[in-house]
């Protein structure tokens, strides 16, 4: 399973799947990249030196918060431009608007003010960015590697947390204390940013937004680039996308507010914002964000924390990569999500009863005792990399119809950086007062959201975008799984004479 999953179609529509997919996944680097410069670069006294700032722990918070909560805004409203412009424009517009909030960030202001307004600009290209692309790879992805494609999020993210770390650690030790030390670890952010936005532009949009825009014939063409194939299984598929589509749109003429309120839609969406909670209160992330501040409370201060930061950032990346390679299409979402929780919990109680019943370290040298909650904590990391860390984003953008999947992504990212402005804006006041009993405080968060996901989480793995509405009980689900087996009957017939089947259907 995973990487040796069989998919049907063409060996060719398989390597650009997977292709497409990690491709558009550079903005879960950005995301990535972004959250672990930021503990790294406040321990530069190259930094401190260039923005005079004493209060360390209010920079800390400020520096993260302000971002997380421009794209707390962008995520949330970006729905409205995705679906009037498309997602391909749309990301390559937020990689425009991001790499310009960096340029901010690292021309040579000395003002705490000019950043942090470089800060928000880039969190809002940012939130914009990470909104959309997990709608973009579902809708493009076969089925069979949906779960694996859209994991690729958090294997991004975590390359981007790792590369970051060890750029951190090379400018702490390698170059003299200047302006440049912080610049080039921030300035190095346009770098995926214009990869991103300016590889998109030899991308196809996705299928499923240009039929919903009744562009027929594009959504044929990006189905077949997509696949590697124009066979009897390609068009059974394009059958099915074009006829979920019109018992969607028959429903109701245009997207309603009240829409949204009906029970099934109303479910959906708090999964979604349930899922993405779940991610932050793990407490992982803003592990990821003051991991050199957390790894002082446990083996003292000294340039070693940058250093273990960088074994923590490598140990991520490899970690969600086993996992979504070989794991992702083989494990149900559902109990991988409550297990991880309690496993965590357990993890984090254990790192907080060791650390206060053992002697602190002196002189700023480890101790036996805090090289195992070290240990402990690198378990911890390793269970949330195969679990929390890249489930949300597939599950999240998977269970949504065509119709409020722009909404549902917009709310379920929009609530990821919500609660990471929340939990980035108070963990260093938590860390300062509460030392390890921090840990103690996200395993309780743990539990509850693994016995939130036990009572309350459907199982979605191995079913297409279309089956989901037999899953969540909608009355479209017997429509279109009879569109699909009449689609695999008719593998022959014309894309020209199946659209106007289906404007029969929307009563044209």
């Amino acid at each position: 399973m995973g990487i040796f999953t069989k998919v049907p179609g063409t060996r060719k529509g398989k390597l650009r799947a997977y292709w497409f997919g990690f491709f558009i996944c550079v903005s879960g680097f950005l995301f990535g990249y972004d959250t672990g410069i930021v503990g790294g670069v406040l321990t530069l006294q190259s930094y401190k030196d260039d923005f005079r700032f004493t209060d360390g722990t209010t920079v800390s918070a400020v520096m993260v918060s302000v971002q997380n909560a421009g794209a707390f805004l962008a995520a949330l409203g970006v729905f409205a431009i995705s679906e009037r412009f498309g997602r391909r424009r749309t990301i390559m517009a937020a990689m425009g608007l991001f790499s310009l909030g960096v340029i901010l960030q690292v021309i040579p202001s000395h003002s705490l003010a000019c950043f942090y307004i470089g800060r928000i600009v880039a969190g809002v290209g940012l939130g914009a960015g990470t909104a959309v692309s997990p709608s973009y790879n579902a809708e493009m992805a076969p089925k069979e590697l949906r779960g694996m494609l859209g994991s690729g999020m958090q294997w991004l993210f975590a390359l981007g947390v790792m590369i970051s770390y060890w750029i951190d650690y090379g400018v702490s030790t390698g170059l003299p204390v200047s302006s440049k030390q912080w610049q080039i670890p921030v300035g190095l952010q346009l770098v995926p940013a214009a990869v991103l936005g300016l590889g998109l532009i030899g991308c196809k949009e996705s299928v499923r937004w240009l039929a919903k825009k009744e562009r027929f014939d594009e959504a044929w063409e990006s189905l077949c680039w997509i696949r590697g194939d124009d066979g009897p299984g390609v068009k059974a598929e394009f059958n099915e996308i074009k006829v979920g589509l019109a018992e969607e749109l028959r429903a109701t003429e245009g997207l309603k507010t009240r829409e949204l309120l009906e029970p099934v839609n109303r479910y959906r969406l708090l999964l979604a914002f349930g899922v993405f909670l779940g991610q932050q209160c793990t407490g992982m992330t803003a592990l990821a964000y003051f991991a050199p501040q957390f790894f002082k409370v446990l083996v003292g201060a000294g340039s070693k924390n940058l250093l273990i930061t960088g074994l923590f950032g490598l140990e991520k990346f490899v970690m969600v990569g086993t996992y979504i390679l070989f794991f992702s299409e083989k494990w149900n979402r559902r109990p991988t999500l409550y297990v991880s929780g309690v496993l965590m919990a357990c993890c984090f109680v254990i790192v907080n009863t060791v650390n206060k019943t053992t002697p602190a370290p002196k002189d700023n040298k480890a101790t036996p005792a805090g090289i195992a909650t070290v240990a402990m904590v690198f378990l911890t990391n390793s269970i949330y990399q195969f679990s929390w860390g890249p489930l949300p984003w597939p599950y999240t953008s998977e269970i949504f119809p065509t119709r409020i999947r722009e909404v549902g992504t917009s709310v379920a990212v929009s609530s990821q950086w919500l609660f990471n402005f929340l939990f980035s804006l108070v963990t260093p006041y938590m860390i300062k007062s509460w030392g390890s009993y921090t840990f103690t405080f996200y395993a309780i968060l743990d539990i509850t959201m693994a016995t939130l996901v036990f009572l309350f989480l459907k199982e979605t793995r191995g079913r297409s975008i279309e089956e989901m509405e037999t899953i969540f009980h909608s009355s479209a689900a017997f429509d279109v799984e009879l569109a699909r087996k009449q689609g695999m009957d008719r593998g022959g017939e014309s894309p020209a004479e199946e659209e106007l089947e289906v404007r029969e259907l929307k009563g044209e």
